[in-house]
């Protein structure tokens, strides 16, 4: 059955070696069942509920990527997306979670049409690498921001805006201890670093005093659920606020995100063609789509590809079992919810800035020394974390790339598309400032 469905010997693997790399990108990527609820109860959702949603999305949505795309790959509910959700819309946009859970309805079906229609590849062909990659690296320095915050590291400054935090707070010298002692496990390629990090962390600060254990019993045998949170999406106030900026935002990150993540394990799979073509791909970008709207139904953000499953297609993986296999592995955690529940913002604050210090790698791919280059990707990395805002920097990438084009004759080197999408951010600019 396993040789019918997934063609194993087609793709020069075997039953076990699909397992055992399934199991290294659950080591992986585990960890976003403790990062991903505690950004979402930062903006007022409630934790047990937003923790069952994610492990349940996650499980679910990675199946299909399994079973019917043929992927190798785990999909959850996205960092970055998660903090741009979390901290400026349920934040300075003051909106409701119930709207913001409506906008990310609404981008999966944006998603899915553009999809369907081959607009997303026309979209995405026009934009060029070097913001795509400055896209990247923008919104990993605006998550690790988002964890120096969270831990304390970085604090609020009337003279400066931001200064160095309290570092006499033990919570604080734990954070900065668990980047260290992550940091020293990925250096050495310690498979599942990032969980030891939070799991250690948190262990130090309940034998230290600095966070208490949740009376009760920390493992449980009832299936938890996303009761508070499942159907609680506002489509309708989304529509009546007008949230296209959020809305615009949500699907460009979602589609340049799972683009490039989807694109890259499959070069190092070795799947895709001379020619480019990759199988399936389609298939694992509807997915992607339809994760997006079933995450919003349940009561989460966006959901995406992983990269760090890269660490199990080099480990072998080659074909959907291995995503079966992280699903199965996911089903497990939710046993352990009242525990991912208990786990303190300092334990994952380090990986939050371990995980923007990997986003930052592709910023050597950025070809500075061109200056109608390096403007544009150094204004969306910089402008990310400063302004507290993915769109923001999206924005200001886009609008200056053609500007600048156009300052320089070089208005043939700008597509079509790529005005229409900077005049939409111009005017969405126009229109906040009124």
């Amino acid at each position: 059955m396993m040789e019918r469905l997934f063609r194993l010997s087609a793709h020069g693997t075997s039953v076990r070696q699909e397992c055992l790399a399934g199991l290294t990108s659950f080591m992986s990527m585990c960890y976003l069942i403790f990062v991903v609820p505690g950004m979402l109860a930062d903006a007022g959702m409630p934790r047990e509920s937003v923790v069952a949603s994610t492990i349940w999305v996650t499980i679910l949505v990675t199946l299909v990527m399994g079973l019917w795309a043929r992927f190798p790959v785990g999909v959850a509910p996205g960092l970055g997306i998660s903090a741009f959700f979390a901290y400026y819309v349920c934040g300075p946009a003051g909106y409701t979670w119930q709207t913001g859970l409506g906008a990310v309805f609404i981008s999966g079906i944006v998603f899915l049409l553009l999809t369907v229609t081959r607009i997303r590849q026309m979209i995405i062909d026009a934009v060029p690498m070097d913001l795509k990659y400055a896209i990247v690296v923008g919104v990993g320095a605006f998550i690790a921001f988002i964890g120096m915050k969270n831990c304390g590291l970085v604090v609020a400054d009337a003279s400066t805006f931001v200064t160095l935090g309290h570092m006499n707070k033990a919570s604080t010298l734990l954070a900065v201890a668990g980047i260290f002692l992550i940091g020293a496990l990925m250096a050495r390629n310690v498979p599942g670093a990032l969980l030891i990090g939070i799991v250690g962390i948190t262990l130090a600060g309940v034998l230290g005093g600095v966070t208490r254990l949740p009376e009760g019993a920390l493992v449980t045998f009832r299936i938890p659920l996303p009761t508070e949170t499942f159907g609680q999406m506002d489509i309708a106030g989304a529509l009546h606020h007008g949230l296209l900026s959020i809305i615009f935002t949500l699907t460009m990150v979602d589609m340049f995100d799972n683009m490039g993540v989807l694109m890259g394990l499959a070069r190092k799979a070795g799947f895709m063609r001379e020619d480019g073509h990759i199988d399936n791909l389609d298939r694992a970008l509807i997915t992607d789509s339809i994760g997006t709207m079933t995450s919003a139904v349940l009561g989460a953000t966006t959901a995406t590809s992983y990269l760090e499953c890269a660490t199990g297609v080099a480990q072998g993986g080659r074909t959907g079992l291995t995503a079966v296999v992280i699903a199965g592995l996911f089903g497990l955690t939710l046993f352990l919810a009242p525990l991912v529940a208990a786990v303190p913002a300092y334990a994952t604050a380090p990986v939050l800035i371990i995980v923007g210090a990997l986003m930052m790698q592709d910023v050597v791919h950025i070809r500075f020394r061109d200056f109608s280059v390096a403007l544009p990707a150094f204004l969306t990395i910089i402008l990310m974390p400063l302004t507290f805002n993915i769109a923001t920097g999206f924005g200001f990438g886009f609008i200056s790339f053609v500007v600048l084009r156009l300052l320089c004759g070089r208005a043939r080197e700008v597509s079509p598309i790529m005005y229409i999408v900077a005049a939409c951010f111009a005017a969405n600019f126009i229109l906040r400032s009124l």
